[in-house]
């Protein structure tokens, strides 16, 4: 489904905005559902076009999770405490695909039950599963810590007390204004961040195992957990990349079965602790609620279209070496995840140094305190992770 694949990543990139605003629900019956036409034999369409039309929807539907996941809790936590959480997430759900497949090999064991195949009761089962809880948070999660209705007057005030304190758009009420959609386009931050990110989605898809799955579940909430304590996700970053490239190096160059699977390992510690990292970097850089929307779509979205190249370098004809896939992915690791990570640390801590000394209180001169709060991290007072 290569061709398809690139469609998640543009709709990732629409949903980083759409899920900063109110959603508004369309309702529709059965009878009128404009994807009728799947299922009229008389619509000409062939299997394989009708598999890729469903896929995209599939995608339509997937795309804002994760960079939605990533804007809902940097809204809620300070920069210091929002990697680790992040990582839990990632690693929730890099184990949630690691023992997919057994519970999917469960429900297949349906096949025949109420006339259905088994993989129908995959979709049927895992799909309610989804709806289920999709409703319950409804009442369950809110967008930002001042809407909240489990929590008491006081609590809301401490949560915002503390945003405050981090320099959180979050704190107060920001409205939408095409200026911060703007400025998300213009920050040198999001393309960069876009470019580390597309270093390792090329990769994922050779890492499915449950082992290696597991080590780096643990690797990752440690990396958050040291990235949130230190303050410093881009060396964190340099540093697991060079456990990839360690790894790819091994599966490129070695013989033996069993330095080629710990070559496996190695990959998957470096590669999944950097993703979950890149994304608190990039939300922990973008300041004001709606930007920061806007820069985890795009930064999620550009990266996913390398979906298409993973899935066309590791061929058949290749086996069972796969010679020209893991180069391909050691270049990526070098010069996107390795490379990327580092000119953003030098050029953050640059700009850094030059707020510290004033070099840049010039920005606010005459702005009154609203506009200085527009800046957002464009605020000379604004002090990037580094």
């Amino acid at each position: 489904m290569a061709q398809v694949d690139e469609k998640p990543a543009i709709h990732s990139s629409s949903r980083g905005m759409v899920d900063t605003e109110k959603a508004t629900t369309v309702h529709g019956s059965p009878e009128e559902s404009q994807l009728d036409f799947l299922d009229d034999p008389d619509e000409g369409l062939s299997e394989e076009e009708r598999a890729k039309i469903v896929r995209w929807f599939l995608g339509l539907a997937e795309a804002g999770l994760f960079p939605g996941v990533g804007y809902f809790l940097s809204c809620w936590y300070k920069r210091s405490e929002f990697g680790v959480r992040m990582a839990i997430f990632f690693s929730a759900a890099a184990l949630a695909g690691s023992f997919g497949g057994l519970l999917a090999a469960a429900i297949a064991l349906m096949d025949g039950i109420g006339g259905k195949a088994g993989w129908s009761w995959i979709f049927i089962l895992e799909g309610l599963l989804t709806i289920v809880i999709g409703v319950l948070s409804v009442w369950m999660v809110y967008d930002f810590p001042d809407q909240a209705k489990f929590l008491s007057e006081a609590d809301r005030k401490r949560v915002l007390r503390r945003l405050a304190a981090d320099k959180q758009a979050s704190a107060g009420y920001e409205k939408f204004e095409m200026t911060y959609f703007w400025s998300s386009l213009k920050d040198w931050k999001t393309y960069l961040n876009a470019i580390i990110y597309m270093g390792y989605t090329a990769i994922q898809a050779q890492l499915l195992s449950v082992p290696p799955y597991a080590a780096a579940a643990i690797v990752t909430v440690a990396i958050g957990f040291i990235a949130d304590r230190t303050g410093q996700r881009g060396i964190c970053n340099i540093a697991v990349s060079l456990l990839g490239i360690a790894g790819f190096s091994l599966l490129l160059g070695a013989n033996s079965a069993g330095a080629r699977y710990a070559g496996v390992f190695l990959g998957a510690m470096g590669i999944y602790p950097a993703i979950s990292n890149t994304i608190s970097w990039a939300s922990n850089n973008a300041e004001g609620v709606y930007k920061r929307g806007v820069t985890l779509g795009i930064v999620i979205g550009w990266g996913n279209l390398n979906g298409v190249v993973s899935s066309n370098i590791y061929r058949g004809g290749d086996a069972p070496q796969y010679y020209p896939g893991h180069g391909a992915v050691l270049a990526y690791l070098v010069l996107f995840l390795f490379g990327g990570s580092l000119v953003q640390y030098v050029l953050l801590r640059r700009e850094n140094a030059k707020r510290r000394r004033g070099d840049r209180d010039h920005w606010i001169a005459g702005l009154e305190r609203q506009e200085i709060e527009k800046l957002g991290d464009k605020r000379p007072d604004f002090i990037y992770t580094l």
